[in-house]
């Protein structure tokens, strides 16, 4: 079998990490990257030799096309490495209004674009939504991002074809981001997302990373949002 090479940008932890360990794991090689330097070396230390990283900040474009030019041909590229904030509609600044906006669907945006040189024409392209784009519970910015995203989805889908675009759908997910968090924060946002979901707990890292393989790996998927959110889009 041939190996290939994907690049995963947020792959340094969350389930960027536990994607780039099951696509290591099958014999393929990983493209990673990140903000934080320090943190892409943790993780090319535990993934090993079929690791390779750069740093790279997904809001800027010089550094998108930098990280890219220095890739090889890639077979997919995951992208859920957005960093950005989000507060209640009256109260919201425009900086903090706009955050989503610039890091998520922008960072994505432009994420595709400086990588289409270097992707295959069956390479498979997997974006980063979230469930509150079709079921909001405040921050309509952020839900207003997240449906846009997987407008994007759609759109790229017909205009790359052949190259496979989907969009990835997660509701709460037990990462490191929410376990950084103080627990006072993080335990009532757990313990309501139990109560709205249909299976009763916050997802793990390891259930994203298998949507996310199943969406760059299944070649008759496009133009589709996988809502991996335990059925909170339901409810």
């Amino acid at each position: 079998m041939t190996q290939k090479t994907y690049a995963i940008i947020g792959g340094a932890s969350g389930m960027g990490f536990a994607l780039a360990q099951t696509l290591v794991a099958r014999g393929d090689r990983v493209l990673i990257g990140g903000r934080t330097l320090s943190s892409l070396e943790q993780a090319q230390h535990r993934l090993g030799e079929l690791a390779s990283i750069q740093p790279v900040d997904i809001s800027d474009r010089a550094a998108l096309k930098t990280f890219f030019d220095k890739a090889p041909s890639l077979s997919g590229l995951f992208t859920p490495g957005a960093a950005y904030v989000t507060d209640a509609f009256a109260e919201a600044t425009p900086e903090v209004a706009e955050s989503a906006f610039r890091s998520k669907f922008w960072g994505q945006y432009w994420a595709i674009h400086a990588a289409l040189p270097r992707l295959t024409s069956d390479a498979g392209v997997v974006l980063m939504s979230g469930a509150a784009s079709v079921r909001p519970m405040g921050h309509p910015a952020y839900a207003a991002c997240n449906a846009a995203i997987e407008g994007l989805t759609r759109a790229l889908a017909q205009e790359l074809a052949p190259i496979r675009v989907n969009c990835l759908s997660p509701g709460t997910v037990d990462s490191e981001l929410w376990r950084r968090r103080p627990a006072e924060v993080r335990e009532p946002a757990y313990e309501a997302f139990s109560r709205l979901s249909l299976v009763g707990r916050p997802a793990a890292v390891d259930d994203m990373a298998h949507a996310a393989l199943f969406l760059i790996d299944n070649r008759n998927m496009t133009g589709a949002t996988l809502f991996a959110d335990g059925g909170y889009s339901l409810r």
